[in-house]
């Protein structure tokens, strides 16, 4: 059964030098508040995997401009041009991946499968530094899974127990980011009792579920 706590708890528990899912996809799904609550810390040497990493100075944008990430892990970061500024400047390391491989390889890392070959990026410069290996005649690249110390994350609602329920697109790397970390920290609009779920719309089990942070101060509905 997962933990309910406030969000200022559960910042606590994010450590320096720890790799961190953050959910969502640009403002969609995202975990706001623990965001900002975090940008206000002095954690540093953080490797983020996300989608991306917000606009300048908004959402994990903040992150980047008080320098708390010495990585980046995610699809694109061209809405941020500060995080761009720091990679030319050699201050901040970003990798960039297929969208696709991106979600496989948290769903990988969650699932506990060691790698698996796509065709996408096969003969770019993204996937240079890849092993690659011919299939069928076709060149594939190599990618391995994405794991995490934390992962922080938005659902629309959870049980009591943890079971978590998006809205809609908030499904996008939230469910698979949940399997693929040490530690699921979730930020709800709404705990209901147990029980009052669907099994229908859950789509998060609570085994993968440690920590609730409601927008309400926690209470249970």
């Amino acid at each position: 059964m997962a933990k309910i706590v406030e969000a200022v708890e559960a910042v606590k528990l994010v450590r320096s030098g720890d790799v961190v899912m953050i959910g969502g996809f640009g403002n969609v799904g995202n975990p706001k508040r623990l965001i900002d609550l975090l940008a206000d810390t002095d954690i540093h040497d953080l490797t983020v995997i996300a989608n991306d990493l917000g606009t300048p100075n908004v959402g994990l944008g903040r992150w980047v401009r008080n320098r708390m990430l010495k990585k980046a892990i995610g699809t694109y970061f061209t809405y941020n041009t500060e995080a761009a500024e720091l990679y030319f400047d050699g201050k901040l390391n970003l990798e960039m991946m297929p969208q696709g491989t991106f979600a496989e390889s948290i769903r990988a890392g969650g699932c506990g499968i060691g790698g698996f070959y796509t065709k996408v990026g096969a003969g770019t410069e993204l996937t240079a530094h890849c092993e690659t290996k011919v299939i069928d005649g076709e060149a594939y690249v190599l990618a391995y899974p994405l794991k995490a110390d934390v992962a922080l994350l938005h659902a629309r609602k959870a049980d009591a127990m943890g079971n978590l329920v998006y809205e809609k697109t908030a499904r996008n790397f939230n469910p698979l980011m949940a399997t693929a970390a040490a530690l699921t920290i979730v930020e709800v609009d709404e705990i209901v009792e147990t029980g009052m779920l669907s099994p229908e719309e859950i789509v998060t089990p609570y085994i993968y579920v440690d920590v609730l942070v409601t927008q309400n101060r926690g209470a249970v509905k």
